[in-house]
């Protein structure tokens, strides 16, 4: 087994600390909070800190509460979210999503904001938050910022945190009239890395689509908005027919990769048969 190579060690107790932290040892920095993915990694030699700074015991991190929308902080177990009554009732997608990790260390140790600063494009977590329009707070050395889940990604396990930055929480809006949502991966066992995840967020009135986010993972650089199928739909009265166009446009969107998982040209045929899937299952919510 390979162990850690050596490094110093804080334990800030405010975002303010944690911050002034970062700024000064920049990208020789890492955040610890879970853990579940940075130390695996520390010890295979993948990521490299000279300096870990962990942020457990941070209290205004960890928070969990409703209001205007539902938010929480970086230090929200998953295990946290996974049963919270707010999100089995009003973000159905995300209690789903977390609750099909069979790891129980996983939920009780690791983090949403943790999981979504990864930046993996095989993350079920991240591809279902930024389908229910989530935004990230950001602090920084500079000050806090928001940013759309959306924009949050710029390649593959890059984000577009700058040395100095931490994500401190994840606002999510509340579901409007008529959104229906579905949440759908494609994996050999649980325990699986998805080969490739799919949420969906449909509005409708009168079966026509006020709105629509469809997110895809696993099949490009980096987790994405369908954004051509999404324009399909919008103003369209939703049928299998513009369902399955706009399954065929998104699986046109997708930029795959073969690797020991699975071929590209199976996963773009998989993202066209879970997209329409998921688009007829946030329908069938919708009108329910």
């Amino acid at each position: 087994m390979r162990v850690l190579k050596p490094f110093d060690y804080f334990e800030p107790t405010s975002v303010k600390e944690a911050v002034k932290l970062l700024s000064t040892h920049g990208d020789k920095a890492q955040l610890l909070a879970g853990g579940v993915d940075l130390i695996p990694r520390m010890r295979k030699g993948a990521i490299k800190a000279a300096f870990l700074i962990n942020i457990q015991n941070i209290p205004e991190l960890d928070y969990i509460n409703n209001g205007k929308g539902f938010k929480f902080g970086a230090m929200a177990r998953l295990h946290s979210l996974e049963t919270a009554k707010e999100i089995q009732k009003s973000y159905p997608i995300l209690y789903e999503a977390i609750h099909q990790i069979t790891s129980v260390q996983t939920k009780y140790m690791g983090t949403a904001v943790g999981n979504i600063c990864v930046g993996t494009p095989a993350s079920d977590v991240a591809t279902v938050l930024m389908a229910l329009d989530a935004e990230l707070t950001i602090a920084g050395a500079k000050g806090d910022r928001t940013e759309p889940m959306a924009k949050f990604y710029v390649d593959y396990l890059k984000t577009s945190l700058k040395p100095d930055e931490m994500v401190t929480g994840v606002s999510l809006p509340n579901p409007t009239a008529g959104m229906g949502t579905a949440f759908l991966n494609l994996v050999r066992t649980h325990a699986d890395i998805a080969k490739v995840t799919v949420a969906a967020a449909l509005t409708v009135e009168n079966n026509v689509c006020k709105e629509a986010r469809i997110t895809i993972g696993a099949a490009a650089p980096t987790i994405f908005r369908a954004s051509k199928a999404e324009a399909l739909l919008k103003g369209q009265k939703v049928d299998s027919q513009i369902i399955n166009k706009a399954a065929e446009t998104a699986a046109g969107e997708t930029r795959p990769i073969t690797d020991l998982r699975s071929t590209a040209e199976y996963r773009k045929e998989v993202t066209r048969v879970l997209v329409s899937r998921a688009l007829e299952k946030a329908l069938e919510r919708a009108k329910g």
